[in-house]
């Protein structure tokens, strides 16, 4: 859903399993990102954080999809997991490199960092004033996975460079909490049991439901991602969210 300041979609849209319970048997991998988007209004890109896609693909992307669709790339690992943020230039320059030709279609850039990685507000501090001086065209979400990203430091820095902090909602996997730090709010939704295999309940989602209102109405543009993609979850939970919020 793409609706005002409310984006609501899954985590990626090119799954196997998905063949039979979302899209048509007989129909081409292809074909998926155009049947996707008669549904949703948004994807998050899961694969740019295992390899950086080829231009000409992202040109497919975007010319599949409607004029109003739009695409929540998630940064290469290459930047979060292997150089733990240090020495960002490079792969930033690489990522924008590809996803420039993108920009009238994106929504805020995902940053995923390891459970291992830690807050430490130089390299922070490093790294979103960078964002903040060349790519500041961009919106940013950082989606932290170490509890020492809770801290009232590194929320006071994502606040003065306006970088989201992810919520992320996974039961006990990830750290929860609920910050607002940007005019952007991101949530990723990553199955309230077991992580990426399982649905979330009625009762659940108005919880989030409510949220969002709140945060819309404050002037909040909120953009939601279901990444339960398992059994199909994450469609079915998507498509709840989006009754609830109409």
């Amino acid at each position: 859903m793409r609706k005002g300041n409310l984006h609501i979609g899954t985590s990626g849209w090119s799954y196997k399993h998905w063949k039979g319970l979302f899209y048509p048997d007989k129909m081409k991998p292809t074909d998926w990102l155009l049947f996707y988007a008669q549904t949703f209004g948004v994807t998050e890109i899961n694969t740019s954080f295992y390899s950086l896609p080829k231009p000409a693909a992202v040109d497919g992307w975007l010319n599949k999809t409607p004029a109003h669709f739009l695409f929540c790339p998630k940064m290469s690992r290459y930047l979060t997991h292997m150089k733990h943020l240090h020495d960002p230039e490079v792969p930033l320059q690489r990522f924008f490199d590809v996803f420039d030709r993108m920009q009238s279609k994106m929504g805020p850039v995902l940053l995923q960092l390891p459970p291992s990685l830690r807050f430490n507000p130089a390299i922070c501090e490093n790294l979103f004033s960078l964002l903040k001086k060349q790519y500041h065209q961009y919106d940013f979400a950082l989606e932290v996975r170490h509890e020492s990203w809770l801290q009232q430091e590194s929320i006071s820095l994502m606040k003065h460079y306006h970088i989201a902090f992810v919520v992320a909602q996974s039961g006990k996997g990830f750290p929860y909490a609920e910050y607002s730090t940007a005019k952007h709010m991101y949530i990723r939704f990553h199955g309230p049991e077991g992580l990426y295999n399982s649905a979330y309940t009625g009762k659940q989602l108005q919880y989030f439901a409510a949220h969002i209102k709140e945060w819309r109405n404050s002037g909040h543009n909120v953009w939601a991602f279901f990444n339960n993609d398992i059994s199909g979850y994450a469609i079915e939970n998507a498509r709840q969210l989006l009754t609830l919020l109409q």
